[in-house]
């Protein structure tokens, strides 16, 4: 077997890059996970609080709550501005073709945008889901922030080692 290259021996892994570099002060987290488009959306009105707002592929049932199950107050039956603001993240870093695909959004034959799949779903008058998924999302945030403080090093880290190791390092 061949000697790994420098990014193989460390413990940080490489991203892909964002379909378009994007600002992350108004969402900080973005993730197309658990069947759905989720993420952590901060408060226009108050800087220590954030949103965890979420819409599931092919229903379009979304849910938009505080981190403390706080229920959001522009949800009532229709997307609220954090998950418009959402899927408008959702499209810079995955890319708009990516994000419709996952959500399962016909946009007919026009190319998909932020707004055209944000409308799409709208039109199906999708129902409000419960915020049970607030948590989880949130968990997920706060350990992905965790990991960006580390530097990058050699040394595995403990709870990364869940997969077997293909190779060995020379």
């Amino acid at each position: 077997m061949g000697a790994l290259s420098d990014w193989e021996k460390r413990s940080a892994a490489r991203l892909v890059a964002p379909a378009r570099p994007r600002k992350l002060a108004k969402v900080p987290f973005v993730e197309l996970a658990d069947g759905r488009l989720q993420g952590v959306v901060s408060s226009g009105s108050d800087i220590e609080r954030v949103y965890v707002s979420s819409v599931e592929a092919g229903t379009y049932a979304f849910a938009c709550s505080t981190n403390n199950n706080r229920p959001c107050g522009g949800a009532r039956g229709s997307y609220c501005n954090h998950i418009r603001a959402l899927v408008g993240e959702a499209v810079l870093q995955y890319g708009a073709e990516r994000v419709a695909r996952w959500l399962r959004v016909d946009t007919g034959d026009e190319e998909p945008t932020a707004a055209g799949v944000t409308a799409a779903m709208a039109a199906t008058r999708p129902a409000q889901a419960e915020a049970k998924t607030a948590a989880p999302v949130f968990s997920r945030f706060l350990r992905h922030l965790a990991y960006l403080e580390l530097t990058p090093d050699t040394v595995p880290l403990p709870e990364m080692q869940w997969f077997p190791q293909a190779r060995a390092v020379a």
